[in-house]
């Protein structure tokens, strides 16, 4: 049986793991802000995907944007990247294709 789509997986994959660093520390300086300036703050992700070519492949393009209060305002920050990713069974997404088969399972049970 196919293993089912893990959004909380695709996420530790996307940038290498590094978006979930920035979504951190994100969190963490908007966190701050709220409490020493008692304004609200934000956080904002986005994920936006384009087929590769003709394969199997999207580019997942991941945009963090944060509002952190400030005494007088607001600081904004932007931060872009992009990450190939393979879609597999079930629309999982992974940075490696699910080609791999079971070498303790027969070959009728992998199929």
């Amino acid at each position: 049986m196919a293993k089912q789509p893990d959004f909380g997986a695709t996420l530790q994959e996307l940038d290498a793991g590094i978006l979930l660093s920035k979504l951190s520390k994100a969190t963490a300086q908007v966190a701050l802000g709220v409490i020493e300036h008692n304004k609200k703050g934000k956080i904002v992700l986005t994920i936006d995907m384009d087929r590769i070519g003709e394969s199997a492949q999207v580019n997942v393009k991941h945009q963090i944007q944060y509002m952190r209060p400030t005494l007088r305002g607001q600081a904004i920050e932007k931060d872009a990247t992009t990450t190939p990713m393979h879609v597999n069974k079930l629309g999982h997404l992974s940075v490696q294709p699910d080609m791999q088969m079971d070498i303790f399972k027969t070959q009728h049970e992998n199929a």
